[in-house]
């Protein structure tokens, strides 16, 4: 049983696991599957906006999609929530990412 695999059964009995689906997300990234990666994050993201952790990959996906309008979005949301959170690392990180693709 692969990683996938694994990771579905896990979800299979949890499915609102936003762990569990985020390092889904990530594994489909890995295997080139970004359009399932960034509707995965975007799931996570509408049900929970304070999973900061899926702004980034979902920004980063959405550049490797060539869609940098929706990527610069969800920078700015993540940005917003990770000052809400009071997140300092997390804000940071998406400041750097949202920087190199606008200037």
């Amino acid at each position: 049983m692969n990683r996938i695999d694994k990771i579905s059964a896990f979800l299979n009995q949890q499915p609102k696991d936003n762990f569990l689906r985020h390092a889904l997300a990530l594994e489909y990234i890995k295997i080139g599957e970004d359009i399932k990666a960034r509707d995965l994050f975007i799931q996570i993201l509408m049900e929970t906006p304070d999973y900061i952790g899926s702004y980034y990959h979902l920004a980063k996906t959405l550049e490797k999609l060539q869609d940098p309008d929706a990527a610069i979005v969800w920078y700015e949301k993540g940005m917003a929530a990770a000052k809400l959170a009071k997140d300092d690392h997390a804000y940071r990180e998406l400041q750097g990412a949202y920087e190199d693709l606008v200037f």
